[in-house]
């Protein structure tokens, strides 16, 4: 047969006609054509119409397809369904409603299908008229088997290709209450609509565009007509190849089709041409005004003085803009509307400006571009653009577009605005955005905290969940900001029907229970979703000891029922707890006849079972990126980061998890929706270690967070480990999320039963909120947030009076006390330590010291003031407070960039003065040569350049003016210095020339910057030194790499290990590199401290240094070296000595070594007391800086002791002198070690001052003895693979035999994923890290290398680790 045209009518529900259309497509050759009705023309004289008769006339052209049954019986059952879908599913009443639907359940009881066990026209015409019925929508859950075979249909091909071919306006997914309001378009008419997306190819795209794509595709489809997908290319600087990929991947994302591709940049001629034909009409003129003035000008509404040029002056000047040339590129193109316009955008528009960056697309065929403003007009005239969709913030724009359309006589689109989408919590600005990533703040463009299309799919939403809720917001002008969890709420509406079921359990806090009278089989199927019995199928597996969650096993109370869900109920005989009063184990016995499972508390649990092994599950909860709801326009978003936008959870899940592939939703019982971010990996062959599945909480979009624990009449008995939103923290009034963040008390708490187990947990929790509300008044959160924290407390209070008649006068786990008496408290007792499992070993009591420490079991409470995570918790974030908090940098706006605060630089300082004097004494003098370097001088040795060729700065303008050649911002120095070098040495008697520069270099290219560690700009020194003699350099090289041990063991207290570079890591272009490498503790990573290069002849050669030798009189080459050491010691001495409470600073480099703090200053001592006090403070430090001692009195009177000791804690100060009334009396003084805690009565006599320096050089020489005592416990030896990565996942530092060759496969088949990195992150691989001088043991014959598949014998022991 020929092929049939299917005419379908837009207003005639065609659903069925395209269903079926799809279905016969492999039988009978179709098309299908938009038209007033549904109809198909079988010859001149005979058509048929109507959806129910094209459907079986479809149907029995292809009789193979079986949708018209396959015996007469069949076809009358389905000509019956198909009257019943036109007459009893049309209907909307209640009863006809309820009626069509039961039918449908009963039909279905018996077979998979209405009309048999295939789909039929029976299936396609109902399935179409309950979708577009929303009454029968609204009540198909009720009808269970019903709703099964539904969605069974929904998933079949032919169904979703004829849902995606409705036009959008027929489409019926979304119910009338979420469809938005969509203003018709003006002078539109069907298939006469041609709309554009132009964004921008210099980043991501981000859910404000997602809007825009959608919206032009509504219209697109709405009027059937076309979509023009175009980059606006205008910008070369901005504009890169690979955005444009990841845009196009974007959009096929969005499902977002367009109907032709353009580039802005496909008509740069034309354009050129308007602009000149609108110089010769006088509408346009040349301007070669400085920037700045110009901006002037047009605030003050004055005219530009190239204003009324001649056109031949304009002419002129605009061939030099086209050439590029110098004269060009003084100038820009601008509109000559009108200069005095209350509209800033009419006040003479710039139109064109020079660029000699290539463009992506036309290389360097152009050197002037127009302006996006000047450019779009033109662009969409010529495409046929009809409706240009743009946000209100280019209204004031819009009169420009049409000034321009009408100089140039071009036809004018309409201008159709809508509303830009503002959520709270979110910045949508390219610039701000690539801050985050650059900061190393986020992952990448897809961190599901940021705004981009990719972001957000990573964390769950969908494209129908995002498509629902932009055609909801309709085409509406008014600017809100909205919640994120309007959205999310969208979303839960689409993956709440398909996302299956499964259960875990958090793996901290879980419990064992044993389950008495356990004899039944071993697993049962149930459906993995509950509202689909007849759907997909999991097994859930039992035994005799299961795992439940802590928070539930804390709600159990012996002799209660409680139900396990897919199992049943069960009595609980015992509950076990540890001096805490934390669960260990629960002991129950089953009840498999009781069936009463109201009011009882319900479980999730997994079994412990060899055949079903428990898979490890890493969740992560992303929380708002931004802290502030809404930003206002003097706010400095960098103000307002969130820091604690991220928790991770470990947990164990069942073992069909381990089956999830990337991108799979589902939810976990109880926990709420995740998406699969990593699959599970088994143990690799390489690695011996699993790697966990990775999974990302989904936002659901409710008000409420998902219970957790217990049932929900004992909700407030547990933790609930949903925890409370970063918002709420914030004083925001933004709903809870579901991280589990912090445990947290119940909005609403409810209390029943007054067993011991209930008072105990009530009263825990009465002491953690009332702590908390102290808390918050000290750090000055806000009064709303304090108030909500207060009336939770007294609620918690009431719950206990109604149980045991005890009325509590507060909260927490301390009393009130009046300021006096907590002042002269925490004189006497503040800065007592508490012994942790990071605490240091004390150091030997020193001669003559009393050691008055003791130790106290309350825990000391922070405040924002000091740190709010611990080292060994979260050591990066540990990190960045520290450096912050303690004031050694303030952020700067330039991204990797910060400012050293004094207290910092003062130990550059120290180290510079001590480094300064040592290598004088070997006869180098200090020199400067400048920042910049000239591409040909910096690009002469390419092989040493190319290892930097990424991280250089280039400067290629000057005011307005672009360089004839870029000028390179120095990466280091060799290119700079040693083209002179050649000038200075001529002859032997020049040398050694031995130079160096104090100075600093800049590397720009990394995505991760971390202060003092990896940043864009840094201080460092440099040497540079020329020998005639090859033993001279390398006796050199090894005198400069002990003065760099000393720097770091006996200035910082930093143990190092000398050693060699390999040949892979050493310097680019050098001999042979050594190396100083220290290691982090924190991080269980080696740092590179300092290293000195020996360079030989290789730059010699390249820069032709030479010199004429005193005997043989031939031209000989110099043997040189460089050796460089930076404010990354900084860094190192933080990250090795600093704890829990902040910087802990060797008393060699402190900026300040001893402070004094005055105690005991209350309302009842006298004034004159007061003052003599203070004048004994003030004695008492004289005396000390005439003994050379860095120290202060600390005498402001705005602030306690207590705070006092806690600021000079944090800043790592290292010894703390408290002076009151009492100790002036008794001639003595109390010391606080700053390293160990120990408190010191010390005499304040003749005496005083060598103690003082004596404990000094103690607290000096256990600082470096404890750091070498933990780093000489984390260096192990390995001779085989296994143990090379046990003790690498140990985070240790490893000695093992290595041949010299296979370092890349090492660090590749060592790398893992772990627990302690980034989400879904790959942990690094272990790295060649130096070849130690002192060698752990010397290598026998035979020994292989450390690889397992390296067949090469060993040629000496190196040391690996993961490294920064």
């Amino acid at each position: 047969m020929d092929l049939i045209k299917v005419s379908v009518g837009k207003g005639s529900q065609p659903l069925a006609v395209l269903i079926t259309t799809a279905f016969v497509r492999d039988h009978v050759a179709t098309t299908v054509e938009w038209a007033s009705s549904t109809a198909i023309q079988v010859d001149s004289d005979v058509s048929v119409s109507g959806n129910v008769s094209v459907i079986r006339f479809l149907a029995r052209l292809a009789p193979a397809s079986g949708l018209y049954g396959y015996t007469p019986l069949q076809a009358s059952k389905i000509d019956e369904w198909l009257e019943f879908s036109i007459i009893s599913c049309g209907s909307q009443s209640q009863a006809a409603v309820g009626s069509a639907l039961d039918a449908v359940n009963t039909a279905i009881s018996q077979k998979a299908f209405l009309a048999g066990n295939s789909v039929s026209l029976a299936d396609i015409a109902v399935w179409s008229a309950i979708r577009v019925n929303d009454d029968l929508m609204k009540a198909l859950d009720a009808y269970p088997k019903a709703s099964v075979w539904y969605r069974q249909c929904s998933k079949l091909e032919a169904f979703v290709e004829g849902v995606s071919n409705l036009p959008v306006q027929e489409e019926p997914a979304a119910k009338a209450e979420d469809q938005g309001k969509f203003v018709e378009l003006q002078g539109a008419s069907d298939g006469n609509v041609v709309v554009r997306f132009p964004p921008e190819a210099s980043g991501y795209l981000h859910i404000g565009h997602a809007k825009a794509a959608l919206l032009n595709q509504y219209y697109q489809q709405k009027f059937s007509g076309k979509l023009i997908m175009r980059f606006d290319d205008t910008n070369p600087v901005k504009e890169k190849a690979d955005f444009e990929e990841v845009i196009l991947d974007d959009l096929k994302m969005l499902k977002v089709d367009y109907d032709l591709f353009s580039r802005t940049s496909d008509h740069f001629d034309y354009i050129l041409e308007c602009a000149e034909g609108i110089i010769k009409k006088r509408l346009a003129y040349v301007d070669d005004t400085p920037q700045e003035q110009m901006q002037k000008e047009r605030e003050q509404r004055i005219p530009s003085r190239n204003r009324e040029n001649t056109v031949e002056k304009n002419l002129q000047l605009w061939e030099d803009m086209k050439a590029g040339n110098e004269t060009g590129l003084q100038c820009c193109l601008r509109a000559k509307i009108d200069y005095a316009s209350d509209n800033g955008c009419l006040r003479d528009p710039t139109l064109f400006r020079c660029k000699l960056e290539p463009h992506v697309q036309t290389g360097t065929k152009y050197k002037a571009y127009p302006t996006y403003d000047f450019a779009c007009p033109i662009v969409d005239s010529i495409e046929g653009v009809t409706h240009a969709l743009r946000t209100m913030e280019y209204h004031d724009r819009d009169e420009q577009y049409y000034w321009l359309l009408d100089a140039m006589g071009l036809r004018k689109p309409h201008i159709w605005e809508y509303s830009r989408l503002n959520l709270q919590h979110t910045v949508l600005s390219k610039r701000k955005l690539t801050w985050f990533v650059e900061e190393g703040l986020v992952d990448g463009w897809d961190d599901p905290r940021f705004p981009t299309v990719r972001g957000v799919m990573r964390k769950g939403m969908t494209v129908e969940g995002l498509r629902q809720f932009i055609i909801a917001q309709g085409s509406s002008k008014a600017n809100v900001t909205m919640e994120w969890d309007k959205i999310w709420a969208f979303n839960r509406k689409v993956i709440d029907p398909i996302a299956a079921r499964y259960s875990a359990v958090v793996k901290e806090r879980s419990v064992e229970v044993n389950v008495k009278g356990f004899a039944g089989k071993e697993f049962k199927h149930v459906p993995k979703h509950p509202k689909f019995p007849e759907g997909d199928q999991k097994e859930v597996w039992y035994s005799a000891v299961i795992l439940v969650d802590g928070d539930d096993a804390v709600t159990f109370s012996e002799g209660e029922t409680v139900t396990f869900m897919h199992w049943g109920n069960a009595v609980v005989e015992r509950v076990v707890s540890n001096d805490d009063g934390v669960v260990t184990a629960v002991d129950v016995q089953l009840k498999p006849d009781d069936t009463n499972y109201k009011n009882t508390t319900k479980v999730t649990w997994l079994a412990k079972l060899e055949k079903a092994p428990l898979i490890p599950i890493t969740c992560a909860y992303y929380d708002d990126i931004i802290s502030k709801p809404v930003l206002a326009k003097e706010d400095n978003f960098k103000d307002y980061i969130n820091q604690n936008s991220k928790a991770v959870v470990d947990m164990y899940g069942e073992s069909l998890l381990g089956s999830l592939k990337k991108g799979d939703i589902v939810q976990l019982q109880r926990k709420g929706f995740f998406i699969c971010d990593q699959p599970y990996a088994p143990a690799s062959i390489h690695t011996s270690v699993e790697a966990p599945c990775v999974l990302i909480a989904v936002p659901d979009g409710r008000s409420k967070a998902l219970l957790t624990s217990g049932s929900k009449a004992k909700r407030s008995e547990a933790s609930v480990t949903s925890g409370e939103s970063a918002d709420s923290q914030r004083g925001s009034s933004k709903k809870a999320k579901q991280a589990p963040k912090l445990e947290t008390i119940a909005a609403e708490p409810t209390l029943v039963g007054a067993g011991a187990a209930d008072v105990g947990v009530l009263r825990a929790r009465i002491t953690e909120c009332g702590d908390r509300v102290r808390e918050l008044k000290t750090s000055g959160a806000a009064k709303e947030v304090v108030d909500a924290e207060v009336k939770v407390l007294l609620e918690l209070k009431k719950q206990l009076k109604d149980l045991t008649g005890e009325d509590l006068a507060s909260g927490g786990s301390g009393k009130k006390k009046g300021k006096a008496k907590a002042d002269k408290q925490a004189e006497q007792t503040n800065q007592k330590k508490h012994p942790t499992k990071d605490s240091k070993p004390s150091a030997t009591l020193f001669k003559g010291e009393v050691d008055v420490s003791k130790d106290g079991d309350a825990k000391k409470h922070g405040t924002r003031l000091g740190l709010e995570v611990k080292k060994s918790e979260n050591f990066s974030e540990w990190y960045s407070q520290v450096i912050k908090k303690s004031e050694m940098i303030e952020y700067y706006d330039v991204s990797g960039c910060y400012i050293l605060r004094p207290w910092s630089y003062s130990i550059w300082d120290i180290i510079k003065n001590f480094f300064d004097g040592e290598i004088k004494k070997l006869g180098v003098e200090n020199t400067y040569f400048p920042i910049f370097v000239s591409k040909s001088a910096l690009e002469r040795e390419k092989t040493h350049i190319e290892d930097f060729a990424p991280e250089v700065a280039w400067v290629t303008r000057s005011g307005q003016s672009e360089l004839a050649e870029p000028i390179a911002i120095r990466p280091t120095s060799e290119t700079v210095m040693y083209p002179t070098y050649a000038k200075w040495i001529q002859s032997h008697r020049d040398l050694p020339l031995q130079l160096n520069q104090w100075n600093n270099v800049v590397r720009w290219e990394f995505k991760q910057p971390q202060p003092f560690i990896r940043t864009r700009e840094f201080l460092w020194q440099e040497g540079h030194t020329a020998f005639a003699t090859r033993q001279e350099a390398v006796d050199e090289v090894h005198q400069i790499l002990e003065l760099y041990r000393r720097v770091y063991e006996e200035l910082l207290a930093v143990p190092v290990i000398c050693g060699k570079k390999t040949e892979k890591e050493k310097f680019a272009g050098a001999d042979f590199t050594t190396t100083i490498e220290g290691y982090i503790p924190g991080s269980g990573r080696g740092i590179q401290a300092a290293t000195s290069h020996h360079l030989g002849q290789n730059f010699s050669r390249m820069f032709d240094i030479g010199f004429e030798h005193p005997i043989t009189g031939e031209r000989e080459f110099v043997h040189q070296n460089s050796w460089g050491l930076t404010t990354r010691t900084i860094g190192v001495l933080t990250m090795v000595h600093g704890d829990d409470q902040g910087l802990v600073l060797p008393p060699r480099v402190a900026c300040l070594q001893v402070v004094v703090v005055p105690c005991g200053l209350t309302v009842k001592l006298s004034d004159k007391d007061r003052e003599d006090l203070l004048a004994h403070c003030r004695d008492f430090v004289v005396s000390l800086k005439d003994a050379d001692i860095r120290c202060k009195a600390d005498l402001r009177d705005n602030y306690s002791p207590g705070w006092k000791f806690n600021h000079w804690e944090l800043k790592g100060v290292p010894v703390r002198i408290e002076i009151g009334p009492r100790d002036i009396k008794q001639r003595q003084f109390v010391a606080i070690r700053r390293d160990t805690g120990g408190r010191i009565i010390a005499k304040q006599d003749e005496h005083a001052i060598e103690w003082l320096n004596g404990l000094l050089e103690d607290i000096q020489a256990s600082m470096f003895a404890n750091a070498k005592a933990v780093r000489d416990a984390n260096i192990a030896i390995a001779t085989d693979w296994d143990d090379f990565l046990k003790h690498l996942n140990d985070k240790k530092l490893v000695q093992a035999p290595y041949c010299g060759i296979c370092e890349d496969k090492i660090k590749k088949d060592s790398a893992i994923h772990d627990d302690s990195s980034e989400v879904g992150q790959a942990l690094m691989g272990a790295k060649a890290l130096c070849i130690p001088f002192d060698k752990p043991a010397e290598l026998e014959d035979g020994i292989r290398c450390v690889h397992p598949s390296c067949e090469l014998e060993a040629k000496s022991y190196t040391l690996f680790g993961r490294s920064y």
